[in-house]
């Protein structure tokens, strides 16, 4: 435990950063010093209400101030890549309102700035880090209901339809899944680690049905995680179905009810309920929480190894790919996602080298650019947020090489490739390396017939250097 204060800016004075505001004051270590807001009189508000000094009218006014030790970003979900990555950059300490991203490739690229940067970064799942959801653990590790086989877990409201709201705009990463349903997911997760005696599994397979409502997000739809052990969870979540939101673990030896598992009061006791075959129920106490500061003092608590037990790195990139998976089940594809978009860097500034990269160059006879000695592998990116994050974190560190080929995944990667190019503006400033020729196809004919789908598919009219595959 930590004995260190941290002086904590808020960006984005939403309905969740109140509820951490008005924690904050019950942590050990925390203390709000600012506020930023794209509107000052809304910034001003919010840190008069929680006894704010300083209010700011931009986000960037925040992240400059030299008082602010942390910030807790709880803008809506698009805008957290950005801003962290921001953060980062500017040697603030980083707690992010779940879902850590969009999608895990601007998730990679988060934690990737945190790591850089050498500051903190978490996932603001609160509960993880109630009392209430490390007695769940012990008591799975410890046996308590035998060889755990199901897990059942929801997270739902129903909300009445708003267009205008965020909860319903796909531009801003509405819909259940992304909203709650990394509650279900995470504690999924965690259960099932607990099971092994680890901090948490990922699951082999994730099958969901679900239904897209008017505005494209989902509304309301189920997954189906299967591990590796045989365990099973099924989740629920939706922005217009009411759930129980309950946590339901079944074992070989009987079975363990967690009636409040997201928000458990913070000044009441919370309960968990063990039955075991053969017994009376036993409800099992935990201590009264302020989740919330909770939160603030796992950040304090952990500093030094840049993350916390309670959401590690790694277990935020397990959520967020579960969440990923779980959106492709149901055909849910965000408009800043798709493979025609035209995604900006993570923070929106222009794609240039870091002037400390240490990649080296050659030259190869015709072509009159330098070409990195590292070269790009274009054949194993899922999508086009993955392959703009990869490819502008290799130009960031120097290289401007790119491999791709009129086969390599069945004809899938080239576009992202030429996508991505034609977002950044970079074709002269980079070589791309195309193949053709593959068996049978090795006649003339053939490589003509190649060589032009892969200018299309690449959006360019001339390759830098062709082979022969």
């Amino acid at each position: 435990m930590s004995d260190r204060s941290l002086a904590w800016g808020i960006i984005g004075p939403g309905n969740i950063a109140h509820r951490f505001a008005s924690q904050l004051p019950q942590s050990r270590t925390g203390r709000l010093v600012a506020v930023g807001s794209r509107q000052l009189a809304r910034a001003q508000e919010f840190a008069a209400k929680y006894d704010a000094p300083r209010s700011y009218g931009s986000y960037e006014e925040l992240l400059a101030d030299d008082g602010v030790d942390a910030v807790y970003i709880a803008t809506p979900h698009p805008g957290h890549a950005e801003w962290a990555v921001k953060a980062a950059e500017a040697g603030k300490h980083i707690l992010v309102e779940k879902p850590l991203s969009l999608n895990h490739a601007w998730a990679m690229a988060m934690i990737e700035a945190a790591r850089a940067h050498d500051v903190f970064l978490m996932e603001a799942y609160m509960y993880r880090c109630h009392p209430q959801a490390k007695r769940l653990a012990e008591l799975i590790r410890s046996g308590a209901i035998g060889t755990v086989l199901q897990i059942e877990a929801s997270f739902a409201f129903a909300a009445g339809f708003n267009p205008t709201s965020r909860l319903f705009d796909p531009n801003l990463g509405g819909g259940g899944i992304l909203d709650v349903g990394g509650y279900p997911v995470s504690v999924a997760r965690l259960i099932a680690g607990a099971a092994t005696g680890q901090p948490f599994a990922n699951p082999v397979e994730v099958s969901a049905v679900g239904q897209l409502g008017e505005s494209g997000i989902d509304e309301w739809t189920t997954a189906t995680l299967r591990f590796a052990d045989g365990i099973s969870a099924h989740v629920t979540t939706g922005v217009r179905l009411g759930a129980e939101n309950v946590v339901r673990v079944i074992g070989s030896q009987g079975y363990l009810v967690v009636p409040e598992p997201w928000l458990p009061s913070p000044t009441e006791p919370s309960q968990l309920v063990l039955h075991r075959i053969g017994a009376e129920a036993e409800e099992i106490t935990v201590e009264a929480n302020y989740q919330y500061a909770s939160e603030a003092d796992a950040v304090a608590d952990h500093l030094a190894e840049r993350q916390a037990p309670e959401m590690s790195w790694d277990d935020s990139l397990g959520n967020i790919a579960v969440m990923d998976k779980w959106r492709a089940a149901i055909g849910l594809e965000y408009p800043a996602e798709r493979g025609d978009a035209n995604i900006p860097t993570i923070t929106g500034a222009p794609l240039r080298r870091r002037e400390n990269h240490t990649m080296r160059y050659g030259h190869v006879d015709g072509i009159d650019k330098q070409i990195s000695r590292l070269v790009m592998g274009v054949d194993n990116q899922p999508n086009l947020p993955h392959a703009t994050m990869m490819f502008d974190d290799f130009i960031q560190r120097g290289g401007n090489a790119f491999d791709t080929a009129h086969i390599y995944g069945g004809g899938r990667h080239e576009p992202l490739l030429g996508q991505w190019v034609t977002n950044r503006g970079i074709r002269d400033d980079i070589v791309i390396i195309g193949k053709g020729a593959h068996t049978p196809h090795c006649d003339p004919e053939s490589i003509t017939r190649q060589l032009k789908i892969s200018l299309e598919r690449l959006q360019t009219d001339y390759l830098d250097i062709y082979f022969m595959h």
